[in-house]
C-alpha cells in the first residue's frame, strides 16, 4: 500500500465512529485487517470509510450486525451470480419486520393514553379495576394457557 492510508484514527474521525466500534468490527468480520505500516500503525484504504458508513445506515435502518454481514458478503457474491440474498430481499423482510413493531408500537400508544385518559396511577389498583385500559386480563389469560400446555 505503499505507506498511504488512513489511520485508524484518522478513518474513525472521518467515519464518524470510535477506535473500539474499528476493532469490534474487525473482530466481526465486517472489516478486513488493513495491512501495517513499517512503524506497525494499521493503513485502511480510503474506500473503508464508505463501507463503515454503509454499515452504519444499515444498522439505523433497523438490521443487527449479523444481518449487514450476511448483506455485505451477498454482495459479494452477487457478481457471482447469486441475486436470492441481495439487499432486495432483505430489504422487504425488514420492511415487514418493521411494520409490524410500528403495529405493535401503535397498540402500546393507544393503550398508554387510555390509561391516561382513564387516570390509572397505581399499576396494582388498577389491575383489579374493571375500567383499566392496560391488558392485565388478557395477560393472565395468555399465562393461564400456557400453564395448561
Amino acid at each position: 500500500m505503499n505507506g498511504s492510508g488512513l489511520r485508524s484514527g484518522q478513518l474513525a474521525d472521518a467515519a464518524g465512529v470510535n477506535l473500539q466500534t474499528l476493532r469490534y468490527y474487525e473482530r466481526r468480520g465486517l472489516l478486513t485487517a488493513p495491512p501495517r505500516s513499517p512503524g506497525g500503525h494499521r493503513l485502511y484504504p480510503a474506500d473503508t470509510v464508505t463501507l463503515l458508513r454503509v454499515i452504519k445506515t444499515a444498522q439505523r435502518l433497523g438490521f443487527t450486525l449479523d444481518e449487514v454481514a450476511d448483506l455485505l458478503d451477498a454482495g459479494r457474491h452477487r457478481h457471482r451470480g447469486r441475486s436470492d440474498t441481495g439487499l432486495q430481499v432483505r430489504a422487504r423482510e425488514k420492511l415487514v419486520e418493521v411494520e409490524q413493531r410500528l403495529a405493535d408500537l401503535t397498540v402500546i400508544r393507544d393503550t398508554l393514553r387510555a390509561a391516561i385518559s382513564a387516570g390509572c396511577d397505581d399499576l396494582v389498583a388498577c389491575a383489579d379495576s374493571s375500567c383499566c385500559p392496560l391488558p392485565f386480563a388478557e395477560l393472565a389469560e395468555r399465562n393461564d394457557r400456557a400453564d395448561t400446555r
